[in-house]
C-alpha cells in the first residue's frame, strides 16, 4: 500500500515542507480547502486514503468518543522550540512504519511515540 498523508490546517507548514523535501506525498488542508470543519477533514483523509497529521487534540475525541471513522491519525505534541525535533521524529516514524500507520492513532512527542489501534 502506498502511503499518503494529509496535513491538517493547524499543522505548522514547515513540517509539511520538510516531509515534501524527504519525498513524502502529502496534501494540505491549508492549501486545498482551508476553513473546513474537523469532520470534513476526517472525510477528506478517508476520501484520499490518507493518514491525517495534526496538532489538534480534538481528533482523538472525534475518533474515540464520537466513533468517527478515520484511516489513521498522527497527533503531534510539542512546544514551538521543539519544531525541528518533532519534524525529525515524524520523518523517522513514517520512514520506519510507513503503511503500518494506517488504522492507527499515533501520538508523537519529542521523547516518545505511542501507537494505538483504531
Amino acid at each position: 500500500m502506498h502511503l499518503k498523508l494529509l496535513a491538517d490546517e493547524c499543522l505548522d507548514f514547515r513540517i509539511v515542507q520538510s516531509l515534501r523535501k524527504k519525498g513524502f506525498e502529502i496534501k494540505s488542508i491549508l492549501e486545498d480547502c482551508p476553513g473546513i470543519n474537523d469532520r470534513d477533514v476526517l472525510n477528506t483523509a478517508i476520501k484520499h486514503n490518507a493518514i491525517l497529521i495534526t496538532e489538534d487534540r480534538d481528533f482523538g475525541e472525534w475518533i474515540f468518543a464520537h466513533k468517527e471513522s478515520a484511516t489513521g491519525v498522527i497527533y503531534l505534541r510539542y512546544n514551538a522550540e521543539e519544531l525541528e525535533k518533532i519534524s525529525s521524529s515524524l520523518i523517522r516514524l513514517i520512514s520506519k512504519y510507513g503503511a503500518k500507520l494506517y488504522n492507527k492513532f499515533t501520538v508523537v512527542t519529542t521523547k516518545k511515540i505511542r501507537i494505538r489501534q483504531l
